[in-house]
């Protein structure tokens, strides 16, 4: 029975020599090597040798495999190597191609700057889940069961008290909930609101809210802030303007305008954000005594500001990753 694998092993050997060609490769594989070839199925006879050859058998059996399978494997490399290069020749004298390298898109370049900015005033950095619950969306702010703004039209709800998060004033409760006075933080993220999209609304985009708790904060502070903030941002010769207006969370309260000026000399004043001076109702909702204690918060779209900033025209380009468009930043 030894002597049939030794057999087995010469003819493999002698006829490898005979293949020219990756056809006939194959066909010494199937013969030889494949799962029922002639070297491989010696394996499975050792069973069958009396106990005491049953050692030398499968010695000799995986002996005569490693030499067949390595003079298999050299022929095939040399029948690799031989072969004519089919499709077009590459000009290797040629210079080469250039990587296309990443960058940071516009709304991150605008995050990061406005960050710069704040953190040069003071303002350390808070963060907060997208998934909120009425509590801190809507309750906490001093938004009442009722109003237009818990509407579930007008959310992306998730179930009866769970919904992707309207307004990063979200973050503030967590802050004032977890830290107590003097607080100055604030707050990126991104938002949800089913809005129609045109070119200045989008039904996703990002926001940054600011806020100040402490003794014997007045609006003052909050409109030199802003000013500030204004100026740095986009130049001291920009316009701006605070107009009253109405916020559950804030009383006074005002919004932020800035004026647009298109390329052909036209102007408009658009509203960038809210702010205002923070509730008694919300520090109650918290836990921060209103009598001892007054705050001010604000939140900027930030896409609305990148508009202003780089001339952008149309909200919905800052979404639509077309490289023309975002090369230009």
């Amino acid at each position: 029975m030894l002597d049939t694998f030794k057999q087995i092993g010469k003819e493999a050997l002698e006829s490898l020599k005979t293949v020219t060609t990756p056809e006939e490769l194959e066909q010494f594989r199937i013969r030889f090597l494949a799962r029922k070839g002639a070297v491989t199925d010696m394996l499975s006879k050792i069973g069958s040798f009396p106990a005491e050859q049953k050692k030398d058998a499968g010695a000799l059996a995986n002996k005569i495999k490693q030499e067949v399978t390595l003079a298999f494997e050299q022929v095939k490399n040399s029948l690799t190597g031989t072969q004519v290069q089919k499709g077009p020749m590459i000009d290797i004298t040629l210079p080469g191609v250039d990587f296309q390298l990443g960058k940071t898109h516009i709304i991150t370049q605008t995050v990061n700057e406005l960050l710069e900015i704040f953190g040069r005033m003071g303002f350390a950095i808070a963060y907060g889940p997208e998934v909120e619950d009425e509590w801190h969306n809507f309750v906490a702010l001093n938004i009442p069961e009722g109003h237009p703004a818990r509407d579930p039209s007008d959310n992306f709800c998730i179930d009866v008290n769970k919904l992707l998060r309207s307004q990063t004033s979200t973050i503030q409760i967590r802050t004032m909930e977890k830290q107590k006075p003097p607080i100055r933080v604030v707050a990126p993220g991104r938002v949800y609101r089913p809005d129609t999209v045109d070119a200045t609304h989008m039904f996703m985009f990002h926001q940054l809210e600011a806020l100040v708790v402490d003794e014997g904060v007045s609006m003052v502070d909050m409109k030199s802030t802003i000013a500030q903030f204004i100026h740095v941002f986009f130049g001291k010769d920009v316009k701006y303007r605070l107009r009253p207006s109405f916020f559950p969370f804030t009383e006074p309260s005002a919004e932020v305008d800035l004026l647009f000026v298109a390329k052909d000399g036209t102007e408009k004043w658009i509203e960038v954000g809210g702010c205002g001076m923070v509730d008694p109702n919300v520090f109650n909702a918290v836990g921060i005594d209103s009598e001892k204690y007054t705050g001010w918060a604000f939140g900027f779209g930030i896409e609305r500001l990148a508009m202003r900033k780089y001339g952008i025209t149309d909200i919905r380009l800052l979404f639509e990753n077309d490289l023309r468009f975002l090369k230009q930043f």
